[in-house]
């Protein structure tokens, strides 16, 4: 997917942090920034970590299992494979010390999801003459600010996310389900080059906005109601995101009333968007108009969160850039989030990349309410 001048890129902002932080050697376990500098990632069935000194080679140490695609998809040469009766830290750190590094500063993100504390604590122990260095959220910071590659990667999955929202919209009719609705993502995702078929959320709304994190299950839908379908495609492990209201039929006045203003709102606030614009103020453009016009008796979540590289982690999103009325850092151009607004009933979102001028959608999916044929 990246040419390697790419990762020369990502392997110079690793360093730069290595020598503000003035560490000797690397080590990378989290799924996202394993992916980002090293072009493969795998779950942590067994642990397994990239190493990269501020110079000399990289490594990876990983399951022999996993060596073969690891090879496939990585630029590393430099592969280390151990069998299922090793212990994976023991020989983690075996390959730290054979390469010259058992005294040298080695950084590490604590807030990894897969360095736990008891990963820090073996690894502490069998590196007893080193110092390990945290270097806390760096796997999210590194990745805040896209290269054009990176774009590239979110628009082809913004394309896929609206060609999918369309022929939902297109078969929403009386007696379809759900399931159905999914299913038909689900096939353009596949069928158009996503990694996945994972689709994300597809509900009956009802509400305000209790739906957005709405269990999937198989619901009948009939005249007038709302399927709200949020589509999560990636390509090459980055995620664009989508969200449109469907009706069932033909939406209400007062839908397409309250879809206006939120809509409104909302552009109002991609407008905003720019770098150097601090998040809170940003967030306050459609939170506080959401709130002033009545749109919510509250509004209690974000207005938007970081976007990009997604894999095998805990977390479905990363919140490690959110927008909030305590947001008090400026955003950046190249920076792409995950906008969304929801009202009585309806919910809208777009992939938003930040640009000097402003955000640019990279979704293209008609802002209004979305309905398929009258029954």
């Amino acid at each position: 997917m990246f040419p390697r001048d790419e990762y020369h890129w990502r392997i110079a902002k690793a360093r730069q942090a290595m020598a503000s932080a003035d560490v000797d050697l690397l080590l990378v376990d989290s799924g996202e920034l394993l992916a980002w500098l090293t072009g493969y990632t795998v779950s942590e069935t067994m642990y397994r970590a990239a190493f990269l000194p501020r110079d000399g080679n990289p490594w990876f140490v990983l399951r022999a299992l996993d060596e073969a695609p690891g090879r496939e998809k990585t630029w590393i040469e430099d592969v280390v494979g151990f069998a299922d009766t090793d212990d994976p830290h023991s020989v983690i750190a075996e390959n730290v010390r054979a390469r010259g590094f058992a005294g040298a500063r080695i950084g590490v993100d604590t807030h990894s999801p897969c360095h736990s504390a008891a990963t820090h604590a073996k690894l502490a122990a069998l590196l007893a003459g080193a110092e390990i260095v945290p270097m806390p959220g760096l796997s999210e910071s590194l990745r805040w600010v896209k290269s054009t590659a990176e774009i590239g990667a979110l628009q082809q999955a913004a394309a896929i996310a609206d060609k999918a929202m369309l022929a939902i919209a297109q078969i929403a009719r009386p007696g379809m389900t759900t399931r159905d609705a999914a299913a038909v993502a689900s096939a353009v995702f596949l069928r158009e080059g996503a990694d996945t078929g994972e689709v994300g959320p597809v509900v009956k709304a009802s509400g305000s906005h209790e739906f957005l994190h709405g269990i999937f299950k198989t619901e009948r839908l009939d005249e007038g109601d709302i399927l709200h379908v949020e589509l999560i495609p990636r390509v090459a492990n980055y995620s664009a995101r989508l969200m449109r209201p469907i009706v069932v039929g033909r939406p209400s006045r007062a839908m397409r009333e309250t879809a206006e203003r939120l809509i409104a709102l909302q552009d109002r606030q991609i407008e905003a968007m720019k770098a150097g614009a601090i998040a809170s103020e940003v967030d306050a453009v459609l939170r506080e108009g959401a709130l002033s016009q009545g749109l919510r008796p509250t509004y209690q979540n974000v207005t938007a969160y970081t976007l990009g590289l997604y894999t095998r982690t805990a977390r479905t999103s990363d919140f490690s850039r959110v927008l909030l009325p305590t947001s008090d850092w400026a955003l950046e151009e190249g920076m792409v989030f995950h906008a969304y607004t929801t009202a009585a009933g309806l919910g809208f979102s777009e992939t938003v990349s930040v640009s000097r001028g402003g955000g640019e959608r990279l979704t293209r999916t008609p802002r209004e309410i979305l309905y398929g044929p009258k029954a």
